[in-house]
């Protein structure tokens, strides 16, 4: 009962950050941070001063929202997707994600020689920079495949500090990567963000505070979305190697390709509140705490994770500028490198690009496709 107790009230408290953030980005000063941002930014900030739990005393509820209430978001937003408009959008997706996942390798090597991790971390440091090579290509099954292998889950001191730094840097780059399009906008111009496009999202933004719903198609939609979430874990049961997020992915496209569930009402409402849900744990699991416990351990975990997620940033930046004109969807494959693809999708329904949300996806796919080999190939050159 008490357990229920308190997961009812982190529940309501993690209501009212979605509520404050979206009357926060209403006002003159939080409208140029958005409801994304400035959830994430309570949550974390709530989470720290011991409001709602941490990473560290983590509840089930947090656990519950990511296995379950992620995988709908996408599916409730999936659902106003037009496949025509996404065809353009895949290949440049595939190659910002490419550099990406490169200029992680890149950067784990420039840490490993920079920071010099093993004179703290002892001899555990490659397979630490295998981890995080991992897991800023895909996502935490990477980073504990290769934790595993190399028993580096045995050493709690330094798999909790590795866990807790990936956490505080995963967050951080959530906020840089909202960020970027705004800061680099007016220094380094896309063309996406200009004339008939700004246009288009502005639309979008507006359509989303204007959107209503009712009570037959919320009769529709919620069954509808578990129905699809228990087939997604079905299938995923009965094959191991397709991942349940794609399969609910595919269901929500293929049911938006119907005029019926296109234009059903909510379902954009829907999946836009359980998003900010999931950022506004997502901020909770940003623990400086947990860093600060540590000392030495802690702090070298943070500035060579730092170290490897600010290459990735500078390459991604530039070298995906001059191949790909377009600040937001540079950020949304930078996100979904470092934070994987349901953060990819957040970014993109947070910059009104609908047509990104699928490619977002699905790249983050390919990143825990391919995480645990680029992972093992770090260390096997470290």
């Amino acid at each position: 009962m008490e357990s229920m107790h308190s997961a009812l009230v982190v529940a309501a408290v993690l209501g009212l950050i979605i509520l404050l953030a979206e009357k926060l980005a209403l006002t003159r000063y939080g409208k140029p941070l958005g409801t994304a941002l400035i959830a994430i930014i309570l949550g974390a900030l709530l989470a720290n001063i011991g409001v709602i739990p941490s990473a560290s005393n983590s509840i089930p509820l947090y656990g519950h929202i990511f296995h379950y209430i992620a995988p709908i978001s996408i599916f409730f937003l999936t659902l106003g997707v037009n496949l025509k408009k996404i065809k353009s959008a895949g290949i440049p997706m595939l190659i910002l994600f490419a550099l990406g996942s490169v200029a992680t390798v890149i950067g784990v090597f420039v840490a490993m020689f920079i920071i010099s991790p093993e004179s703290v971390l002892g001899e555990v440091a490659p397979a630490i920079a295998g981890m995080i090579a991992g897991t800023y290509t895909g996502g935490s099954v990477n980073f504990n495949a290769i934790a595993l292998h190399y028993k580096v889950n045995e050493s709690g001191v330094l798999f909790a500090g590795t866990v807790a730094a990936d956490n505080v840097m995963t967050t951080l780059w959530i906020l840089i990567t909202l960020a970027i399009p705004k800061i680099m906008q007016p220094f380094w111009p896309s063309k996406k963000l200009t004339g008939s496009d700004k246009k288009s999202i502005a639309a979008s933004h507006q359509t989303t505070h204007q959107e209503t719903t009712n009570l037959s198609s919320l009769m529709v939609l919620i069954p509808t979305a578990l129905v699809a979430l228990l087939l997604s874990e079905y299938v995923s049961s009965l094959w191991p190697v397709i991942p349940s997020i794609l399969v609910i992915t595919t269901i929500g496209l293929a049911l938006a390709q119907t005029k019926y569930f296109h234009e059903l009402p909510g379902s954009h409402l829907l999946g836009l509140y359980l998003v900010y849900l999931f950022l506004a744990v997502i901020g909770a699991f940003c623990e400086f705490a947990a860093i600060n416990n540590l000392e030495e351990i802690g702090f070298t975990l943070l500035l060579f994770v730092a170290c490897v997620v600010l290459i990735h940033g500078l390459v991604v930046i530039f070298v995906g500028k001059l191949l790909v004109n377009d600040w937001q969807m540079i950020a949304i494959a930078s996100q979904a490198n470092i934070g994987g693809g349901t953060t990819a999708m957040a970014l993109a329904e947070t910059f009104g690009r609908k047509e990104l949300i699928v490619p977002a996806i699905l790249i983050g796919t390919i990143g825990n496709a391919a995480g645990t080999y680029l992972g093992f190939m770090v260390v096997g050159l470290l």
